[in-house]
């Protein structure tokens, strides 16, 4: 129908276990954890024989474990899945005019208009069946004209299936839906609004919208616009130079190492909190130096979906390493990071050792109290070596709060 948008959600199905499985076939139908592997680890993501069992994702692992003994471990590999979403990413690119991944395994492609040529419900199906055949991997859609009514479906279509929500039936589609289903609703979300009897997307259809605006603010008109199948929203066009990034000219070129090192760290420190605090991941660093003849070198290095500290540090300084050759004075060093994906630190969850998640919250915690100063490495802080520690080690740092008055 003209002038009637047509929006595809596009979903990888449990994206790190049909990761596992496309390098081993004996995986397949069994009951699969991937995550931290000791007692202390947290489940990253779960097969669907192992959610029969009630396990679901940042589970603690010692509990997957004692409601399924027989599921098998796996500790992840962040790097492969970065690859396999990167393979999808350039067949949806080639096949589609305005597309928006919004995080490591999730796709929204916007067709509007491409009815004219072609069914856009046929195509998309190609699509998907292409993906499946040259990926191996397991991929559901939902097709609708928004975003949350595409995103709601594509959940309903799964395990590697597709749904097509026919214009103007988007609300009867949804109303027999539990609230849960809607995009933003939380877990605390929806307990207040089961205590208000809200449990099914009908009912949140008939209140009116005052009600729900008194009991959850601006949170409330939200979900009622979306349970009215109201979304405006646009497909925001992928473009992997989208980036945020951070630069320092000197007042006086300096060829002190030690100084450049710290400086860096605290660049890097600054920019990943940045993603965690936008909930985006980045997929490539980029290193740039001019020297005092203002000759530009730039070095840049595709990297595993993260935000963490300890995953960019030991990256930085390897290509500080390689880019730092001329032995020149330096006038200006920068750090970009692109590629950016939506995410939380779900990516790093396969370590033991640290609970690096628990300490990112603490520290991005006090930054957005006091300022995102307030806790720094004292490399950063001094910018000269202390206690001969090794600033790009990626280990846990040693910390310095800013003293304030």
């Amino acid at each position: 129908m003209e002038g009637v948008r047509s929006i595809v959600h596009m979903d990888l199905d449990t994206f790190f276990v049909s990761c596992e499985r496309k390098k081993d076939s004996r995986l397949i139908g069994k009951p699969i954890l991937i995550g931290g592997t000791s007692d202390r680890g947290v489940v990253a993501s779960c097969s669907y024989e192992a959610r029969k069992y009630g396990i679901h994702s940042a589970m603690p692992m010692k509990i997957a474990k004692e409601r399924c003994p027989e599921a098998v471990i796996i500790k992840g590999n962040s790097q492969i899945y970065s690859d396999e979403s990167r393979l999808v990413t350039e067949i949806i690119r080639e096949s589609v005019p305005v597309f928006e991944k919004s995080s490591i395994d999730e796709f929204y492609l916007d067709l509007t208009g491409m009815d004219r040529f072609f069914g856009t419900k046929k195509y998309a199906s190609e699509l998907r069946h292409r993906i499946i055949r040259e990926t191996g991997l397991p991929i559901s859609f939902g097709q609708s004209i928004n975003k949350t009514v595409s995103k709601i479906a594509t959940g309903e279509a799964k395990p590697n299936n597709q749904i097509h929500i026919h214009y103007g039936s988007e609300k009867e589609f949804l109303a027999p839906l539990s609230v849960r289903k809607i995009p933003m609703v939380g877990l605390k979300t929806y307990q207040i609004l089961c205590s208000l009897g809200v449990k099914k997307i009908r009912t949140v259809q008939e209140m009116p919208l005052e009600l729900m605006e008194s009991a959850l603010g601006e949170n409330g008109i939200s979900i009622w616009k979306k349970a009215q199948a109201l979304d405006k929203a646009p497909v925001e066009p992928y473009n992997e130079r989208k980036s945020i990034s951070t630069e320092r000219t000197f007042d006086r070129d300096t060829i002190d190492v030690i100084k450049l090192h710290g400086i860096l760290v605290a660049m890097t420190e600054n920019l990943a909190y940045q993603l965690r605090r936008g909930d985006k991941l980045t997929g490539c660093i980029t290193l740039k130096i001019r020297y005092s003849d203002f000759q530009t070198q730039t070095l840049q290095k595709q990297v595993s979906y993260t935000s963490a500290d300890h995953d960019l540090l030991p990256i930085v300084a390897e290509l500080f390493t390689r880019i730092y050759n001329r032995r020149l004075l330096v006038r200006l060093i920068g750090i970009r990071f692109s590629a950016l994906v939506s995410g939380h630190y779900q990516l790093s969850l396969f370590g033991d050792e640290t609970d690096y998640s628990s300490l990112y919250n603490a520290l991005d915690h006090i930054r957005n109290r006091y300022g995102d100063r307030a806790v720094i490495r004292a490399i950063g802080l001094e910018a000269r070596t202390i206690g001969g520690h090794n600033p790009f080690s990626g280990e846990p740092p040693a910390l310095l709060a800013n003293r304030r008055s």
